[in-house]
């Protein structure tokens, strides 16, 4: 059991992916506040050297995601903030299976634990507005109650529903403790470093043919805000977190002052092509499915009941076309690549076309 804690001292929270960029700017922020006594950073591995400055005041500690349990009960903390969510499989940690432990076993350690902590008074987190999937059955609009219309195709999305479902068993077992789930539009900055900010910011981009999705994006300065209101407020519940306002991926394409290439869909994966001359980022069904269907939630509760408003869509787009203000110029040899992908997506969408039905 733990010590009784005074009313007025300061808590003890636990930062699970302090290794990574939201994990580490979180517990740093954390660390000079005054209403925290003691900060520990958990994660996997050793925090990049890019981060590690950031996390002189967090006390850190190392542990795989199946030994989580036992380290989180040794720090016994009142607050746990689980940010240790991997977004897209990394060949260096294992692929989509590394992925996946991270996710689904890492999370279920990490509830395990704080569920036994008999001090615990809050849990907050991080989860995707990806937990609505994408397809054509979706709503214009999707607010905290919306079931997703059909079972996602990609793994991080399957992932982020597991997790969610974990984190209900969990409100259902500690209904002392506040519980915030925060689903996180997809990050955009000048300092987002993600598949779709790479995928963005390649001088030719690869689209679906016939088609131009709604898309939000939240600014990685407002999802750190929110992250920090989430650990020094009571806010029991799940809330969308994104930038008000859409942009078509046309629009965002036009104000990145980047060339689309319209592909077919099912060729989509044919634009790895580009991956050599032009460095365009390999991305997944996660990513296929949001450029196909886009994505738009509702923000109205999390206005309401945090009274905070994230930058806009358009804003936060903004602030990363000014950060890739001077990336590669085109050359003519990687315009003739980009017009070799249109014309072959233009192909086999003819040949789809004459095919029987």
């Amino acid at each position: 059991m733990s010590a009784e804690r005074q009313p007025n001292a300061p808590l003890s929270v636990l930062v699970t992916g302090a290794s990574r960029y939201l994990g580490a700017h979180v517990a740093s922020r954390l660390a000079v506040d005054p209403r925290f006594g003691r900060v520990v950073g958990l994660d996997s591995f050793d925090p990049p050297p890019e981060l590690a400055a950031l996390l002189e005041s967090v006390e850190l500690v190392r542990a795989e995601p199946g030994a989580m349990l036992d380290a989180i009960a040794d720090i016994d903390p009142q607050v746990l903030v689980h940010l240790a969510i991997a977004t897209t499989p990394d060949p260096h940690r294992g692929g989509r299976a590394g992925m996946k432990e991270q996710n689904i076993v890492g999370t279920m350690q990490v509830l395990a634990a704080g569920q036994r902590v008999a001090g615990l008074r809050k849990l907050v987190v991080r989860s995707s507005t990806a937990a609505y999937g994408a397809s054509f059955r979706d709503p214009a609009v999707f607010t905290e109650d919306t079931e997703p219309r059909e079972t996602p195709r990609g793994g991080f999305a399957r992932d982020v529903l597991d997790i969610e479902g974990y984190v209900r068993g969990f409100r259902r077992r500690r209904p002392d403790a506040v519980v915030t789930v925060l689903r996180l539009a997809p990050l955009i900055g000048a300092t987002a470093d993600t598949t779709l900010t790479r995928y963005l910011a390649q001088p030719v981009i690869p689209t679906v043919f016939g088609r131009d999705p709604r898309l939000q994006f939240l600014h990685v300065d407002d999802a750190l805000e929110v992250l920090h209101r989430a650990v020094t407020e009571d806010h029991d519940g799940t809330f969308n977190v994104a930038g008000p306002g859409v942009l078509t991926l046309s629009q965002a394409v036009r104000r990145a002052g980047r060339i689309p290439a319209p592909i077919v869909e099912p060729a989509l994966s044919a634009a790895a092509e580009l991956a050599g001359p032009l460095s365009v980022t390999r991305y997944g069904l996660d990513q296929v499915d949001l450029l196909v269907h886009g994505r738009v939630v509702d923000v109205t509760k999390l206005a309401k009941e945090f009274g905070f408003v994230p930058r806009s869509t358009a804003e936060a787009f903004d602030d990363f076309v000014r950060a890739h203000a001077d990336g590669e110029v085109i050359n003519g040899f990687q315009l003739a690549v980009a017009e070799q992908v249109i014309l072959a997506g233009i192909r086999r969408l003819r040949a789809t076309l004459r095919e029987p039905s």
